[in-house]
């Protein structure tokens, strides 16, 4: 990524929000600069998915990488919105926008393979579950960060973490002998 250009500037905060904060593509696009709780820092809103509030600590990195977008990169147009598009006609995503060209052209400068399944903003949110998981965070914790409702919703998540599931497998043996 090229942080040096403004727009390398926007798309590194986009993706660092995606990863470290586990945030949905959606709720990236919808940020308002009055979200952002400097003094505290905090990132607070409201999820568009879940219409549940959500308040998220803003760790150094992303936000430095904010700042500097804003600062820096950001065309000086009026919008609330604090990511925007970079070509004319200057303003908000569209709702239909999914950033899915944004992290596909990384992967490609990367040489990592796109593959036919479709590889989006969302498997960021997901690598960072994956992580938090790996580190034995509990998994209310990560539902919590992810802004699920339930824990439910973040089951999805344990099955990527192979370390755990080979601690419940059973023994051959084991299960010819239950009937």
């Amino acid at each position: 990524m090229d942080r040096g250009s403004p727009k390398g500037k926007r798309d590194y905060a986009i993706i660092l929000m995606a990863c470290c904060l586990g945030l949905r593509c959606t709720d990236i696009k919808n940020l308002k600069m009055e979200h952002f709780h400097w003094a505290e820092k905090k990132l607070v809103f409201t999820q568009s998915k879940t219409r549940q509030p959500l308040s998220l600590p803003l760790t150094p990195e992303v936000g430095w990488a904010i700042i500097d977008y804003l600062k820096y990169g950001r065309p000086k147009i009026s919008s609330p919105y604090v990511f925007v598009k970079h070509m004319a006609p200057f303003g908000p995503f569209s709702e239909g926008d999914h950033l899915h060209q944004l992290i596909k052209r990384y992967m490609e400068l990367a040489h990592l393979p796109t593959l036919k399944k479709r590889r989006g903003m969302h498997s960021l949110r997901h690598t960072m579950a994956s992580m938090l998981l790996e580190k034995d965070t509990p998994l209310s914790t990560i539902s919590d960060i992810l802004g699920h409702v339930d824990t439910e919703s973040t089951a999805v998540y344990l099955k990527v973490d192979i370390k755990k599931l080979k601690e419940c497998s059973l023994d051959f043996e084991e299960v010819l002998n239950h009937e």
